[in-house]
């Protein structure tokens, strides 16, 4: 069996650890320069407010109704949802990590399951003091399932276990085609089109029907939701083709240096992501561009192709300001930038060139010692010093909370 844990309305659940007074009000958290809701309460969500609702548009709601709003402290999350981590790698015998906030657990063997799977998300939430909902299943496919009633029905008391084939089959009865997970919106029209409301309509097809309209991903998805588990841990972390990170600044950047220092940033942020998925690149892609809204809106890009794959930051940095070189103008209000790394593939299958002046081993070791430093002490640790601080200035972030975990500055202090 396969238990999918799901922190609870993760971003708004970290700002509670540390505010009570939050609890039982409705909380929105905002994206990169408060721009809109990536997060909310249950009792936001009861208001109305949408996922990813502009921030502007619910001034008058969070007046009138006191809602309380945060700017995305990603220090925060980040540390939280490591300590989640934490814990619940001493209660099972193995898991994979999918996301910040969800993981996969092996419960196989496990006795007395359903009394294990309550200890475990009550002994998660006294530890992290982050609630979590835990869904349980023969396959990942239908754990995701279960976990969203675990979610949604209090009746359940945050763990839902799909172990009989009357449950399996009314779960996917209940749940719309667009909410499998593995499903995405193009598969979702060409579904709904032949007819495919719910999962369950979905595993009533035959195998080859989906295997032509879908190819073996969506086979695979069908597989799953019969019962039959197929997707391994190489499933869940398939590299991506691409990596992107892209911002939009809080002032318009008018200065060279200072979009330097953005892009440089950004190019770190992708190297991040880049080494954590065992990754090296073979292509750099950036863009800058002016406010959308401007009479004159430019838009200039510079691809770079390189003779050789890398995951190493200052090389990928370098790239990106020779990029930004080629195409930077002056006296332009630029209002959004964005790495892109391209052609990716594993860095275990990249080939050595004999003939490379770079002494790839030691790079290698300083990018590793980076890595390191990195995860032990967070993103803010070390940095390029091509990165400068300059960029912060760039980012809105009007509510942001405490480093309560990282900062002893922000460390909550008691009085009696």
């Amino acid at each position: 069996m396969y238990g999918l844990i799901d922190c609870n309305n993760f971003y708004v659940s970290c700002e509670r650890v540390f505010n009570p007074s939050l609890n039982n009000r409705p909380v929105v958290v905002l994206s990169n320069n408060d721009g809109c809701v990536i997060s909310r309460s249950n009792e936001a969500k009861a208001l109305g407010i949408k996922m990813g609702t502009p921030f502007f548009q619910i001034q008058k709601q969070i007046k009138q109704h006191r809602i309380a709003v945060y700017s995305t402290n990603f220090t925060l999350y980040g540390d939280m949802s490591a300590r989640v981590m934490s814990v619940l790698s001493e209660l099972v015998p193995s898991m994979e990590i999918y996301s910040v906030d969800e993981a996969f657990l092996d419960l196989s063997g496990m006795l007395n399951l359903e009394a294990k799977a309550r200890q475990l998300v009550k002994q998660t939430t006294q530890s992290t003091g982050i609630p979590v909902s835990l869904g349980i299943a023969p396959t990942k496919t239908l754990a995701k399932i279960a976990n969203h009633f675990a979610k949604k029905y209090q009746g359940y008391q945050q763990v839902c276990i799909i172990n009989s084939e009357d449950k399996r089959v009314k779960a996917l009865e209940l749940t719309p085609i667009g909410e499998v997970w593995g499903i995405g919106r193009n598969h979702k029209r060409t579904l709904e089109y032949a007819g495919i409301k719910t999962a369950y309509d979905f595993t009533q097809k035959s195998r080859s029907w989906v295997k032509r309209k879908m190819t073996v991903t969506g086979e695979r998805t069908w597989m799953e939701l019969q019962g039959y588990p197929c997707m391994t841990a190489d499933d869940l972390n398939t590299d991506r083709k691409q990596i992107c990170t892209s911002r939009s600044f809080g002032q318009p950047i008018t200065t060279y240096q200072t979009l330097l220092e953005s892009v440089a940033t950004l190019a770190s942020q992708c190297v991040e992501k880049l080494r954590k998925q065992k990754s090296a690149t073979k292509a750099i892609y950036l863009f800058i561009q002016t406010s959308r809204f401007s009479d004159d809106v430019y838009k200039l890009s510079k691809l770079i192709p390189l003779s050789f794959y890398t995951s190493d930051l200052m090389e990928i940095t370098d790239f990106c300001r020779k990029a930004l070189n080629a195409i930077y103008i002056k006296n332009l209000d630029y209002k959004r930038a964005g790495v892109i790394l391209l052609d990716l593939c594993s860095d275990t299958e990249v080939m050595q060139d004999l003939f490379d002046p770079i002494d790839r081993e030691k790079q290698a070791r300083l990018s590793n010692a980076i890595d390191y430093i990195t995860l032990k002490n967070g993103r803010e640790a070390i940095k390029t010093a091509i990165q400068g601080e300059g960029y912060r200035a760039n980012i809105r972030q009007e509510h942001l909370s405490k480093r309560y975990t990282t900062n002893l500055n922000d460390i909550i202090e008691i009085k009696v």
